[in-house]
């Protein structure tokens, strides 16, 4: 029975509340993240490594400093970083940018047999654009407790999808701290 079928049969059931859904999303997350093999785990932060100096590249440039890398068939199809500031474009996010690049290079709207690799959590709009691309695997390094899609559409990714988190997280989340202490 998979995470949606659980959750609406508990829902039905007990009524179960908002807070606890979010509990269950998080265990769930976290599960999904530790059934990975360790080949697995190294090909993952290797490529998160190249998704951290996307977000590099972006703190250099005074844009929020996320960056994003799109693998297809362990080959890296795209690159990208916030562009929100240099483009003037609020969805010029760095996921946004990958996915169009990605699919640009693939030459088709799905991206099937790819997997993202986000050094944050995706926010709404992302997890959106990320289902209707129909990518089944996600990997975010830290989550973002004010604007991720957990907090407000837990379930915009394609059904199928599965997420890990986690990866390089700390680095992920000191880059972050960094800019915005700068910042103020």
């Amino acid at each position: 029975m998979g995470y949606a079928q659980r959750y609406h049969s508990l829902q039905k059931k007990y009524g179960i509340i908002w807070w606890a859904k979010e509990l269950f999303v998080s265990l769930h997350i976290k599960f999904e993240s530790m059934n990975v093999s360790e080949e697995q785990r190294q090909k993952d932060e290797r490529y998160m490594q190249m998704a951290l100096d996307e977000a590099r590249k972006a703190y250099k440039e005074g844009e929020i400093p996320i960056g994003a890398v799109v693998v297809c068939k362990d080959r890296v199809i795209a690159r990208a970083h916030n562009l929100t500031e240099t483009l003037c474009d609020v969805t010029a996010h760095a996921e946004m940018q990958a996915i169009t690049a990605a699919a640009n290079t693939l030459g088709g709207k799905y991206l099937t047999e790819c997997t993202l690799y986000v050094t944050v959590e995706p926010c709404t709009m992302c997890a959106g654009a990320i289902g209707w691309a129909q990518i089944p695997r996600i990997v975010y390094g830290t989550a973002d407790v004010k604007r991720g899609y957990q907090a407000y559409a837990p379930r915009a990714l394609h059904p199928k999808a599965t997420i890990t988190c986690g990866i390089l997280e700390e680095e992920c989340r000191q880059l972050m701290l960094d800019f915005f202490s700068h910042r103020r």
